[in-house]
């Protein structure tokens, strides 16, 4: 088989080059710029220009950060790639597990299908900005107490919308819950924990 029939070209212009051009749009979707004081400044990465790029500041878990973005990046892959913030995860990517769900000045949003550049001069809280040092957040503490996780990966997402549940007075029997949580899909089926987990926090709350 022949350079050219494998895919491999002469003029220069491969398969391979191809799959690595895309490869790398994909990860040097962001970079950063300098901000006054009070900002932070992070380390700038290798970036493939794409013409579409979008200069925004804003609030991670009390954090303030400076960015240049590409304005197809979404939020989540701004959090994970570029802050390292991981407790948000990455599941169907879609909008439709929840394992993503972070809040955006307050409200819960998935991070998957929220553009990065919506962010620009608004407050993001993940899973790490819920504990007060190593006083873990009453719904974290309720979901260790009522066994609410297995493998633990949508738990984030889990915990994150079941505090926006219960701030937003809607914790008020179990029908409500879970339609509220119908949103976060847990695989492994801890969803009687979940739900005991919430009531227990909404209680402790009101309480």
């Amino acid at each position: 088989m022949t350079g050219e029939q494998s895919g491999d070209r002469e003029d220069g212009v491969t398969r391979r080059l191809v799959i690595g051009t895309g490869a790398g749009l994909a990860a040097a979707g962001t970079m950063t710029w300098h901000l006054p004081a009070g900002a932070q400044e992070l380390e700038r990465p290798f970036v493939v220009e794409t013409g579409n790029v979008v200069r925004l500041t804003l609030e991670v878990n009390g954090e303030v950060f400076g960015l240049e973005v590409d304005s197809r990046a979404s939020l989540l892959d701004l959090l994970r790639e570029r802050l390292h913030v991981t407790g948000p995860k990455k599941g169907c990517d879609h909008g439709q597990c929840g394992a993503c769900t972070v809040h955006l000045d307050g409200r819960p949003v998935v991070s998957c299908l929220t553009l990065a550049a919506k962010a620009d001069g608004r407050a993001i809280t993940t899973i790490e900005g819920l504990a007060d040092g190593d006083d873990l957040h009453p719904m974290q503490q309720a979901f260790i107490d009522h066994d609410a996780l297995q493998c633990g990966y949508c738990t984030p997402g889990q915990i994150m919308s079941a505090v926006a549940c219960v701030r937003a007075g809607l914790a008020t029997d179990r029908a409500s819950i879970r339609e509220f949580m119908s949103g976060n899909i847990c695989r492994c089926g801890a969803y009687v924990g979940i739900v005991a987990a919430i009531e227990a926090a909404a209680t402790s709350e009101q309480g």
